[in-house]
């Protein structure tokens, strides 16, 4: 006899995220345990829920492996940004990177600097996790000579990044968000703008200040020295070093798909570190897999390019793996169903509806440990209380990316934060505090929320995109940039 299934209660739901955080803590915070196992603890937590409310282990290992699934394009993403920073080092693109930045940027204005450069870089190539395996590594170099704290460097370099990633058409979780909240894309990218460019600007100016108060002309610069002399005895160092970057860029520009002309730019990076850096053929493609393995003589410059490679990944990919399928879990036993119930009765204005939507994009990122998860979450739960309050979808996909992309960073389980702290060597939790754009973009996209700025209702443009979207059965097939 089949038990009949039913929907969490609100307490149930609390005591799930209740131990949740108990989990998370007590193997993290007390028993120094790897996130991992405690996430797989926590598998087996809602396991026991889902049992009880009447679900089969079948049903929920479906939920399981869909979850996983909806962040393979993460996945895809860091197997081919580690390959692409291992042969990058070797191929003296990034020491090259850090080489001219030593020279050009002065202390005072770095942290600016570093912050506008990771923009720059995420912008055009539509991707935070390249941008800062890449330049993000670069400024951490850089910063660090100039004697600055590596997790203020780190915090304006992932402010960098996320600030490009959320702008850019060529982004994957710009695009999905548009698909999925049924805006066009370039009218999602607007909206997000009234929050983005005030957060950006601030943001650099508060870098600005802290970078000139820190550095007031009179800073011991022998580090820096140091560190130029390092580079030059132990790599090729010219602007010819740059052009696997620079083609890089141009082929994410013309829109071509990020995965493949990543994995083409770990090559030429293989290729530049046989011929310029004097490795062997088989040494430098090695590097794809392994890593790079320096020894210049610096400590910190050693420690910093001492890294990439497939398998520097891995213990990350897992983390997301299990992370995921926390998220997957939750879906299977009608978690998100009993969340949406209860926002759609307390959205009840602009200044509610703001709040629930960035509430149900954290949810994703909390318990779903991805970027992906978040945008599912925060648009499914929340999509409806729009169309009931004639609010345009514009405001809905600004929301979502306000609480799910920019959030990533901030959760050390997540895909962005795993990532971050171990591609810039530096932990969630320390850097955290100094991540103000994205800080900023919440506490404005609340602002906006509640005093009813940029608010537009829905145009004809967007009623027909819903008449359509009805045709066609409610199916919305977007394509995942990544």
């Amino acid at each position: 006899m089949t038990k009949e299934k039913k929907l969490p209660s609100l307490g149930v739901l609390l005591t799930i995220l209740g131990m949740f955080v108990v989990i998370m803590f007590g193997f993290i915070v007390i028993l120094k345990l790897p996130i991992q196992l405690a996430l797989l603890v926590v598998w087996f937590v809602i396991l026991g829920f889902g049992v009880y409310l009447g679900h089969n282990y079948l049903e929920m290992e479906k939920g399981l492996l869909k979850g996983i699934y909806e962040g393979m394009g993460a996945i895809l993403i860091l197997i081919a940004v580690g390959a692409l920073i291992g042969s990058w080092i070797a191929g003296g693109v990034v020491p090259t990177m850090i080489y001219y930045g030593l020279n050009i940027i002065s202390p005072s204005i770095f942290l600016m600097a570093a912050m506008i450069i990771c923009a720059i870089t995420a912008l055009s190539t539509g991707t935070s996790f390249g941008s800062a395996g890449t330049a993000g590594i670069a400024m951490m170099g850089i910063g660090e000579s100039f004697g600055l704290p590596t997790y203020l460097v780190a915090g304006a370099v992932i402010s960098g990044c996320y600030v490009g990633d959320k702008m850019s058409p060529l982004s994957d979780t710009t695009v999905m968000t548009a698909s999925l909240s049924r805006v066009d894309l370039f009218r999602h990218i607007k909206s997000m703008s009234f929050v983005s460019i005030p957060a950006f600007i601030i943001s650099a100016v508060l870098y600005w200040i802290v970078g000139a108060v820190m550095y007031d002309g009179q800073g011991d610069l022998s580090i820096a020295e140091n560190t130029l002399t390092g580079l030059e005895q132990n790599f090729n160092v010219s602007w010819m070093m740059l052009i696997p970057a620079v083609i890089v860029i141009i082929m994410l520009a013309f829109k071509l798909p990020s995965v493949p002309v990543i994995l083409f730019g770990a090559l030429l990076g293989s290729l530049w570190a046989t011929l310029f850096q004097g490795y062997g053929f088989i040494e430098a493609i090695q590097t794809l897999y392994s890593g790079s393995e320096q020894s210049t003589g610096i400590a910190f410059i050693d420690n910093l390019l001492n890294r990439g490679g497939i398998t520097f990944m891995l213990e990350v990919i897992l983390l997301i793996i299990l992370a995921l399928g926390v998220g997957g879990l939750l879906q299977s036993i009608g978690a998100f169903t009993v969340i949406g119930n209860l926002f759609a009765k307390w959205a009840n204005n602009t200044g509610n509806l703001t709040l629930t939507t960035m509430l149900a994009s954290f949810f994703g990122v909390f318990f779903g440990g991805a970027a992906y998860v978040s945008l599912l979450t925060g648009t499914k739960i929340t999509e409806e209380n729009y169309d009931r309050k004639n609010v345009s979808r514009t405001l809905l996909s600004r929301n979502v990316e306000a609480g799910g992309t920019v959030t990533t960073p901030m959760v050390p389980w997540s895909d962005g934060g795993v990532f971050m702290a171990t591609t810039l060597g530096v932990a969630t939790l320390a850097y955290l505090p100094f991540f103000w754009y994205g800080f900023l973009v919440i506490i404005i996209s609340l602002i906006y929320g509640y005093f009813g700025l940029f608010i537009m209702e829905k145009d004809a443009h967007e009623k027909a995109k819903d008449e359509d979207h009805e045709e066609n059965g409610g199916y919305e097939i977007y394509e995942k940039t990544v």
